[in-house]
């Protein structure tokens, strides 16, 4: 057994993470095996090494020698008392022959690589062929061995010595987007984008909605499809993307194939802006379109069923009446950071940063120049003032009332 490339603790927990390539030709006898675990414990000087240290190399001994924890226990504390371990005599033991011994293992291991892990049932019969039709005489043996046998043989700690095989985790073969967070560096035009959907019913699907949110201004848009298919996302993302007042610079989405494939990268390409998604085990990257999706999506239009054929009318309800009453009318938390003495930033939201969309983008800096061209300060002041917020929020309730209400008569109807 040579691991000689592993030198430190750090190329140990690599490689018991999957993160480094190594194979290895493990031994079955009980001398070698004591030998490993006695190298390793004097080549990392296991008893000077921290707690830590010390579980990573259990784990890593415990892996490559296939015994239990409780022995490899037992072992150290032999190397611990007497400076060396030696295999213990069986002479003083009473003991019963198997009637499958190493060989056989062995064997069943040659016969399901070969022929990559047939079931019981089937690897009986080709060890049976072995032996009676080709005249193997190795298999005469194992020939009689009972199907429920057979898979104990497969989980014993010497068949699974004669099958591992450890090779780096291998990366994702999608090109389509940088895993990365979004970095707007202050500049409005990045959204974080996700979909939520209506619920199912009898097996049929509810509509979708898709929300987009800007990460700096939290302006946001809502839309609805009837089905998460480039037919029907296409041209609602389009539609989106123009409705925000500022020229969009960032698209961010999670790994959503109906997001992460080629009809949208090439869209998104056609427009320049950068498509980005999210990174494994960094759940913050699209955290501000999953917080939005329950204070705003699901808050607005709950957790029922909703058939699809309702896209539409809630596509209007969003374009019409949503959508102006969120971006000019509903305040929002913006946090501020502050570094503390031991350099962690901490999080706070005090009551002068609650702020409309609209207010805080009117705050930014150069804030005329970041709008689309085809729009103007004045035009944005003039929607923002065409009604109170509380004209507004009557306006979402009314205008909600109605739409669920066209629910119920269309199914009434259909029913």
């Amino acid at each position: 057994m040579n691991d000689a490339r592993l030198g430190t603790i750090e190329q140990i927990r690599e490689f018991l993470a999957g993160t480094a390539d190594m194979t290895f030709t493990i031994p079955t006898d009980q001398e070698t095996l004591h030998q490993f675990v006695a190298t390793v414990l004097k080549r990392f000087r296991y008893f000077e090494l921290s707690k830590g240290q010390r579980g990573v190399l259990m784990a890593y001994m415990q892996r490559l020698s296939g015994y239990t924890r409780q022995h490899l226990t037992k072992l150290i504390a032999q190397y611990r008392a007497a400076g060396s371990l030696k295999p213990v005599s069986r002479a003083s033991r009473t003991s019963f022959s198997g009637r499958f011994g190493a060989a056989d293992i062995a064997l069943l291991a040659e016969i399901d690589s070969l022929h990559d892990t047939l079931s019981g049932p089937a690897t009986k019969v080709l060890m049976v062929r072995a032996w009676q039709n080709f005249g193997d005489e190795r298999f005469l043996n194992l020939s009689g061995i009972s199907v429920s046998h057979l898979y104990n043989l497969r989980a014993s700690a010497a068949y699974q010595k004669h099958r591992m095989f450890w090779t780096r985790t291998r990366p994702s073969p999608v090109r389509i987007g940088l895993r990365k967070a979004p970095a707007p560096q202050g500049l409005p035009g990045y959204i974080r984008i996700d979909t939520v959907h209506q619920g199912d019913h009898d097996g049929a699907k509810g509509v979708y909605h898709i929300n987009a949110v800007d990460i700096v201004t939290q302006w946001e848009i809502v839309a609805a499809v009837e089905r998460v298919s480039e037919a029907f996302l296409l041209p609602i993302i389009a539609l989106m993307l123009e409705s925000f007042p500022f020229v969009i610079r960032g698209f961010h989405s999670d790994g959503g194939s109906e997001y992460v494939n080629h009809d949208i990268a090439k869209m998104l390409n056609k427009l320049n802006v950068e498509f980005t998604r999210s990174r494994p085990r960094h759940t913050n990257d699209n955290a501000l379109a999953e917080c939005k999706n329950g204070a705003v999506v699901r808050k607005i239009m709950g957790y029922s069923h909703i058939a699809q054929k309702h896209a539409t009318v809630i596509n209007q309800f969003y374009r019409d009446v949503l959508n102006p009453y969120l971006n000019f009318h509903r305040p929002c938390y913006f946090a501020h950071d502050t570094i503390d003495a031991k350099g962690k930033i901490k999080k706070t939201y005090p009551l002068d940063q609650i702020a409309t969309p609209f207010e805080r983008l009117q705050g930014l800096p150069g804030y005329p120049g970041l709008l689309r061209p085809d729009l103007t300060p004045q035009a944005l002041t003039l929607l923002a003032n065409a009604l109170s917020d509380n004209e507004a929020a009557a306006q979402v309730q009314e205008a909600r009332k109605r739409l669920f209400q066209t629910f119920n008569r269309r199914s009434k109807v259909t029913a």
